[in-house]
């Protein structure tokens, strides 16, 4: 069995999170899903999403999408679930870097 390390993990979040961000370009009102999403939790992680949440689309892009440790532990409480079909989900996860 393949181990699959830190590092690749946190490239497949970021795969899967710029997936999300061409989806929400195409579709702002996809944001209101994360929105909604995150106003149900109270977790410090989702409540420091739902701060971010509040700015404009650019300055939320550029945070989920930051290369950086920041950004990669910002990802692990990721509240864009659900903007993904399955599929698209299915072939990022698939696909190698």
């Amino acid at each position: 069995m393949e181990m699959t390390s830190h590092h690749d993990i946190d490239q497949r979040s970021l795969r899967l999170h710029e997936a999300v961000a061409r989806k929400i370009d195409a579709e702002l009102k996809l944001l209101d899903l994360a929105r909604e999403w995150a106003s149900r939790y109270d977790h410090p992680a989702v409540v420091e999403w739902r701060e971010i949440l509040k700015q404009d689309w650019f300055t939320i892009r550029n945070t989920m999408l930051d290369p950086s440790d920041e950004g990669q532990r910002l990802r692990q409480s990721s509240p864009f679930a659900g903007i993904l079909t399955s599929e698209e989900r299915w072939t990022i996860l698939q696909d190698r870097p």
